[in-house]
């Protein structure tokens, strides 16, 4: 008897479970990022600091061809490499900076999504292959809405 009960209170926690299963969200992440003002301007921070390296390397090639002897374009490269790598450094600090602040804030525009649509989880939508709900334009909207 002790099993019975046993069995029929699992059996109705698992259909109790099921039926408040609001399914699963996906998202668009590449979408999601191209419609963010913020994200956009991330990406034109980070291409901006690519730019000024570039630039940079190029000054530093035409200081270089003006050298004449082999000492001093020796004493030049080696200047020029650690200047280079401190810049580099700087660049990639600032990338995953600003990735990490672009990630957080569409992350939390996707919580509050799942909370309000009442969905048990969110994928990306690459890991769907049949069903769920697509949930990127209304990130896209929470987004907008300035809170984040």
């Amino acid at each position: 008897m002790k099993k019975f009960a046993l069995t029929a209170l699992m059996v109705s926690l698992i259909f109790g479970l099921k039926a408040n299963a609001a399914g699963i969200g996906y998202i668009d992440y590449t979408k999601v990022q191209e419609n963010f003002s913020f994200a956009q301007q991330a990406v034109k921070e980070i291409d901006s600091k690519a730019l000024e390296m570039q630039q940079y390397m190029v000054d530093k090639e035409k200081q270089y061809k003006s050298l004449d002897t082999p000492l001093k374009k020796q004493n030049f490269e080696e200047q020029t490499a650690r200047e280079f790598k401190l810049k580099e450094d700087a660049y990639m600090r600032l990338r995953a900076q600003k990735e990490e602040q672009v990630y957080n804030k569409i992350q939390a525009a996707a919580k509050q999504v799942l909370v309000e649509q009442k969905l048990d989880a969110i994928v990306d939508y690459r890991v769907i292959f049949v069903g769920g709900v697509d949930i990127s334009d209304l990130v896209i909207q929470k987004l907008r809405s300035g809170q984040y």
